[in-house]
């Protein structure tokens, strides 16, 4: 287990399972990627660059894609949820649609790629 596993495992109900389902589809997507933390956040690593991250709010949920352009890019399929410039807010009653999530994963994946 890390650190993202840890928080999952802290959590119960349907903010366990938001929060699983993030990690979950992180490692489907992005098999090699590790956990640890990045700017203080629980957060996977692929190719020893931050890929997701996730925090727990006293009233919401927050992934981190590391990236404003990811966030821009998924923008128009987010409507209802509370965007930032690098956050996606989100609950687990309410949580991130699978296939925006994975479109996240992808896009950021990708931009790790391409960095090298």
């Amino acid at each position: 287990m890390g650190v993202f596993s840890d928080l999952v495992a802290g959590t119960d109900g349907d903010t366990r399972a938001a929060l699983q389902q993030v990690l979950d589809r992180a490692l489907a997507i992005v098999p090699d990627a590790v956990e640890d933390l990045s700017y203080g956040t629980p957060a996977l690593r692929h190719r020893g660059r931050p890929l997701v991250g996730v925090r727990v709010g006293a009233t919401h949920l927050s992934l981190f894609p590391f990236s404003p352009e990811v966030v821009t890019a998924v923008a128009p399929e987010l409507a209802g949820f509370s965007l930032s410039k690098g956050t996606i807010r989100f609950t687990g009653e309410h949580p991130l649609p699978v296939d925006v999530l994975d479109r996240i994963i992808r896009l950021r994946a990708a931009e790790i790629e391409q960095k090298g």
